[in-house]
């Protein structure tokens, strides 16, 4: 062989040699990686017991409750009166309204699509 072949193996060898050991590397961080997970929840308390975990209250299970609500208006000030600063309006957007029976749809009236034609 000539020296030209043994360099090109030479360097063909040193590639495989430096994926080998940066394989090492990976292989052993990973490894690593996973015994600090492990003793991170070996440090985590335990699972909670039956007799721990939620229930139902004795009254039962609690109901949703619905009403209808309606915006508070911002008042205008046309008058020439200073404008309502953010701090000066209370924290609800809306109160309850005076009407709590719920809008239905007027019998032959259109859906909330088209015209109501036959389609």
């Amino acid at each position: 062989m000539s020296t030209a072949t043994d360099v090109v193996l030479a360097s063909g060898e040193v590639k495989v040699t430096v994926a080998f050991i940066i394989g090492l590397v990976i292989a052993g961080a990973l490894i690593w990686a996973v015994r600090a997970g492990l003793r991170v929840m070996d440090r985590e308390p335990g699972r909670p017991r039956a007799d721990e975990q939620p229930h139902l209250p004795d009254t039962g299970a609690v109901h949703e409750e619905r009403e209808i609500r309606e915006p508070d208006e911002i008042p205008l000030n046309e008058d020439g009166s200073p404008r309502l600063m953010p701090y000066q309006l209370h924290h609800a957007g809306s109160r309850r309204g005076d009407d709590q029976h719920r809008r239905r749809w007027s019998p032959g009236s259109s859906g909330s699509f088209g015209s109501g034609g036959p389609g």
